[in-house]
């Protein structure tokens, strides 16, 4: 399947509309709500996992890349998705997990990182060595570079001619910026041509030119990214000359980090703009955040005897852990409200907490044990449930219809 990324990427570049989401999100409910999205089509899903989420130690999720891909194998065949459909990617794959040790020390982990994703049978593979190690000064981009077709020969001795490239590090902030800003600088074409032809001759030296054929896109801004509580849109008139340097580009066309939360004119633009790959991920666990809240409040509304207290429960463990939340959300009065619902969306990390996962099972268990009235629903979800609906039902209806918006959303924008 991963060489439909190929014909989608050729496709874009002769002009044709066409692109292909990019979901990284580890979160299940949200996975099998985008898996349900497929279910009436055979297109391809692309799903990727960060180094610092999936990396060979476990990263934050506690998933190996063997481990990751087992655990969306398994999602999927829930979901009724045919495992083959499934494109699983690597993204940042490099040092920046260790990149508080020496170079060398970073940089041999960095290559476990990827021969594990590799071996597990990821196929679009973000070359990304682009954060400064311990001992490293100000990074040069040759030393990118050179980094980069080290990663990229270890990538080639796992799976030989296998492995799609994605190269270049010019991108958002991970998570989405932390400073209000009034714009971005968009990517030069002066940038791109200098990027290519620094990895090309690094893959040369380092007997990797092959896979220079198997490069299929950049990673570059085109002036797009989201605060806690701003969005940065897509502008096609800022980004005409970055999207006029893809003709001249041999093979490939642009990835697009950070497109959350953009209008689907904004998302289409993109596309236009040779950006057939949009990453997507805070917004997916946004809107799943948002159904399970309005489902609280349809709770309290119903008032049953032991109420779940899921939000007073998901703010005493932000607050009793602060540190995934704290540089993304600003002190003062605003600070409660822009932690539960900053398009950051931080909340996405406390999850799988456990207090936090007994009071979503309590959620369900009353929202059944006390199904609220057709109104009440249409009050907090924006619609009336179908009074087909089993109560049973409601909570994970409600979830796919919010994620599965945002869904809707990039596979339009990308004619997928």
């Amino acid at each position: 399947m991963s060489e439909v990324l190929g014909q989608i990427v050729a496709a874009n570049r002769q002009g044709a509309p066409v692109g292909i989401p990019s979901w990284c999100t580890a979160h299940p409910e949200t996975l099998l709500a985008i898996f349900s999205a497929y279910r009436g089509d055979q297109g391809p899903i692309l799903v990727e996992a960060t180094c610092n989420q999936v990396n060979q130690v476990g990263g934050y999720t506690g998933m190996t890349p063997a481990g990751f891909r087992a655990f969306v194998t398994d999602l999927a065949q829930r979901a009724g998705i045919e495992p083959g459909r499934l494109i699983l990617g690597g993204d940042h794959l490099g040092p920046n997990p260790w990149r508080k040790e020496p170079a060398e020390i970073a940089m041999a982990k960095a290559c476990s990182l990827v021969a594990a994703y590799v071996g597990a049978g990821f196929r679009k593979i973000h070359l990304d060595a682009s954060m400064a190690c311990a001992d490293d000064g100000v990074l040069s981009e040759e030393t990118i570079a050179d980094r980069a077709a080290e990663l990229c020969a270890v990538a080639e001795q796992a799976a030989p001619g296998q492995p799609l490239y994605v190269i270049g590090t010019e991108v958002p902030i991970p998570g989405g910026e932390t400073a209000v800003l009034d714009h971005l600088a968009v990517t030069t074409p002066e940038a791109v041509q200098r990027t290519f032809a620094l990895h090309e001759s690094a893959f040369r030296i380092a007997g990797v030119a092959a896979a220079l054929d198997r490069v299929i896109g950049m990673v570059v801004q085109p002036g797009v990214d989201f605060g806690n509580d701003q969005v940065f849109a897509f502008s096609s008139d800022r980004a005409r000359h970055l999207a006029a340097t893809v003709p001249l580009l041999p093979g490939f066309a642009f990835e697009a980090h950070s497109t959350d939360y953009q209008s689907a004119a904004g998302l289409s633009g993109l596309v236009a703009a040779h950006f057939p790959i949009l990453k997507v991920g805070p917004e997916l666990t946004f809107a799943y955040r948002q159904a399970v809240v309005a489902l609280a409040h349809i709770e309290a509304a119903v008032a049953p005897p032991e109420p779940s207290r899921l939000i007073d429960i998901i703010e005493a463990e932000m607050l009793a852990s602060p540190g995934d939340w704290r540089a993304y959300v600003a002190p003062g009065p605003r600070e409660a409200a822009m932690r539960l619902y900053g398009l950051s969306d931080r909340v996405r990390y406390y999850w799988p907490r456990p207090a936090i996962q007994a009071a979503l099972a309590k959620l369900r268990a009353n929202l059944v044990a006390h199904p609220p009235e057709p109104g009440l629903v249409a009050q907090y979800l924006g619609t009336l449930v179908d009074a087909s609906v089993p109560p049973a039902e409601l909570m994970d209806r409600a979830i796919d219809a919010n994620v599965g918006a945002v869904i809707a959303k990039y596979r339009a924008a990308t004619g997928s």
